[in-house]
């Protein structure tokens, strides 16, 4: 569970001259970053400064003043996607990256463009990102800018220009579903990344992270999360101790998952690099064997020494996840007291529902306290450092309600520390799933591509045990689950943590309280805290009380952090804005701006005796057009719907969505349907083609399914309903 490595492991360096660039743009070097605290006008690293602590020392604006918060300028991304990123700003320069790794260089006074880079995707199926597209930050370090494109690709810019230095492919095999949707990370001599696609298919990625040279984009190690099929070769001495929790008779298609696609952190005092790893893959184990092995080092922490990329230290959060609770939540530094004695810190609010906190130095658990509320474990047993699992996570033998969900309690979006008020601020996702053992079951759906035979559904209003039986089997009723947890079943919450004494402090319920579709935080020395909702609303709350200070209303749906930064001793507060993500696979939620205004993504500022936001289009729902002819079988609808649901609803739910609704196909798109799905006819506005997958005859049931659906929304519509 818990493991120190002795840093003894002798690892070969590169010998590079580095390139030489003139000083200038993107100025950010490691004295700069120790004493960011000094410089709290520039917002140095996704969390501002190197404890990945998302609270600004500024305090311009404040709780007597952020009642004169308004529009300063907005800049147009020229996307409608998910945007998850946070911005950096470097001496009055913003640097924002978004849809599959486009970076913008924007003046941070009047949002005006100083350069853009879009990279070209070459290698990457864009059937493979599991949760949207998207980009979560760029790295700025001594004028350089890096970005990892949808495909792998690791640029590094010139922050000046934005013309490409080097680039590095990052991928180890394109025939796989590698996908990069995270950060870059500056941690000592190197720049880090690692990948996404655990989730996908039914075998998922085999994870690891590599460290490039700042200056060439040499490779100077790779660091594999889980070890090879069995019989193959370990390439590092770590991976024999992580072998140990596998089954070794395991069948090698299946590739191990732990994929690291956030939250990476960078100790310089101790220099340490820190990051969370994903689900196994496939991510339900017991697709593999019932032997209920830990699966090191998925769902885990881990400490690697960044000079060499050996191992310091490693702890399990979820041991043999059935769940989804990758540990892959933001990491966060800090210096607390523990048991009486200020203690070195490394705490993240765990997708499971517990928060940690942990020895930075060893690894050691001092804390495990849940956040929210969960019946998968009791506890976390301190002694040992595992969970306490209780019946209620089983759903093998039937379905079963398990509280958090597998969009988990915390996410990707940033919580907050604030060391003025000793708070954590944690967007908070409320919400379960009942999870359904889809091939034992008893429905006609025995596979859904991303969740590796198994279900999934939410108890929200759209819950319907009777409807969905015919697919997914018997189901628990929604008075059954009400039983178990009164009260309101799903909710979304913005929490204050006390960390050191595991009690919420105050809270609110969004506006939101649907599934994880609220933003990130921010707080400051203003007393200030930050949260964009998915209402549109920029809400402002104070951050020792909880007390609502200020609404700002955007238009925008708000799912990234925002950061605030100050350009000639004026303050200002930006985030970005787009509906997207994970939402990708879902109806847009009713409260969402994204069904009400065009879902344009921008970045928004705002400053003191600012204006009105400018809103976005209202938008206008386009009628269920006339359906052509249909001849299809009852037998065939049915294994269209199937089909459907196993591939393409995934992206193309019914109902209002940021990609097309496809019952409301025109004529042109019916004519064309077969090549478009088979061949890959608008590949190039991200729709891939799967002859790989599907055969002619899967298509045409699709197809057949899609008219009737169709025809039966077109009739209700003729018949106003």
């Amino acid at each position: 569970m818990l493991c120190i490595f002795a840093a003894v492991f002798a690892s070969a360096m590169l010998s590079i001259s580095p390139t030489a660039l003139a000083v200038g743009a993107g100025d950010v070097s490691t004295k700069r970053l120790l004493s960011a605290d000094q410089e709290p006008a520039n917002w140095f690293t996704l969390g501002r400064d190197s404890a990945q602590s998302y609270f600004s020392p500024l305090d311009s604006i404040n709780a007597r003043t952020v009642d004169h918060l308004g529009f300063a300028w907005a800049y147009d991304l020229g996307t409608r996607r998910g945007q998850e990123a946070t911005p950096i700003v470097v001496d009055g320069v913003m640097y924002a990256s978004g849809y599959v790794g486009n970076v913008y260089a924007i003046d941070a006074v009047t949002g005006a463009e100083k350069w853009r880079f879009d990279p070209p995707i070459v290698n990457q199926s864009m059937r493979n990102p599991c949760c949207d597209a998207v980009n979560r930050g760029v790295a700025v370090w001594e004028g350089l800018v890096y970005v990892a494109s949808i495909d792998g690709q690791l640029y590094a810019l010139d922050a000046a220009t934005g013309k490409p230095v080097w680039v590095a492919d990052t991928i180890i095999d394109h025939s796989l579903s590698y996908t990069s949707s995270g950060a870059p990370l500056i941690a000592g001599r190197v720049v880090v990344l690692g990948n996404s696609g655990g989730d996908m298919d039914t075998n998922g990625v085999r994870g690891y992270v590599s460290a490039y040279d700042l200056k060439s984009g040499s490779l100077y190690w790779r660091f594999f999360t889980v070890p090879p099929a069995p019989g193959k070769k370990f390439e590092h001495p770590e991976l024999a101790v992580a072998a140990k929790s596998w089954d070794p008779e395991r069948n090698p298609k299946y590739t191990g998952g732990a994929t690291v696609w956030d939250g990476m952190t960078y100790d310089p005092a101790l220099n340490l690099l820190y990051f969370g790893t994903g689900n196994p893959a496939p991510n339900r184990p017991r697709k593999v064997n019932d032997r209920n092995t830990d699966e090191l080092f998925t769902c885990s922490i881990l400490a690697l020494n960044p000079d060499t990329g050996r191992m310091a230290w490693y702890y399990q959060t979820t041991p043999g996840d059935q769940w989804d609770f990758d540990a892959t939540q933001k990491l966060v530094l800090a210096d607390i007291k523990i048991d009486g004695r200020l203690q070195h810190v490394l705490m993240q609010a765990n997708k499971n529902g517990f928060f940690y906190i942990l020895d930075s130095r060893t690894g050691r658990v001092l804390s495990a306290k849940n956040f929210t509320f969960v019946n998968w474990a009791s506890r976390v047993d301190l002694k040992t450092g595992r969970p306490m699992v209780q019946l209620q996570a089983e759903f093998y033998k039937k379905p079963s309600n398990i509280y958090p969900s597998g969009a988990g309690a915390h996410s990707w979006q940033p919580m907050s520390y604030n060391p003025t008020t000793g708070l954590a601020y944690i967007p908070v996702a409320d919400a379960s799933n009942i999870l359904i053992n889809l091939p034992a079951n008893g429905g006609r759906l025995k596979f859904s591509n991303g969740a590796s035979g198994t279900g999934g559904m939410v108890p929200d209003g759209s819950y319907d045990p009777a409807a969905s039986r015919d697919l997914f089997g018997p189901l628990p009723s929604l008075e059954s689950i009400q039983a178990q947890r009164p009260g309101k079943l799903v909710r979304e919450l913005i929490r204050a943590w006390d960390p050191v004494n595991q009690r919420t402090v105050w809270e609110h319920e969004t506006s939101s309280g649907t599934r994880s579709y609220d933003g990130g935080i921010l707080s400051t020395a203003g007393n200030l805290v930050f949260q964009g909702h998915a209402n549109g609303e920029l809400a402002v709350y104070a951050a020792d009380t909880g007390v609502q200070l200020k609404t700002v209303k955007t238009g925008s749906h708000i799912m990234a952090a925002p950061i605030t930064y100050a350009v000639d001793g004026v303050q200002y507060v930006a985030v970005q804005t787009g509906y997207g993500g994970a939402a990708i696979a879902g109806v847009i939620p009713p409260e969402s701006a994204a069904l009400k205004y065009d879902n344009e993504n921008r970045i928004l500022a705002f400053k003191l005796d600012g204006g009105t936001v400018p809103l976005p289009a209202l938008l206008s729902a386009p009628p269920f057009p006339v359906p052509p002819p249909g001849t299809a079988t009852q037998a065939e609808l049915d294994r269209g719907g199937v089909k459907f649901t196993e591939q393409c609803g995934r992206c193309h739910a019914f109902g209002p969505n940021i990609t097309p609704d496809l019952r409301k196909l025109p004529p042109g798109i019916h004519a064309a349907f077969k090549d478009i799905v088979l061949k890959g006819a608008l590949a190039s506005v991200g729709m891939e083609g799967f002859a790989d997958i599907l055969n002619d005859n899967d298509v045409d049931d699709i197809h057949a399914y899609l008219i009737s659906e169709q025809r039966r929304a077109y009739e209700a519509q003729q018949n106003g309903k």
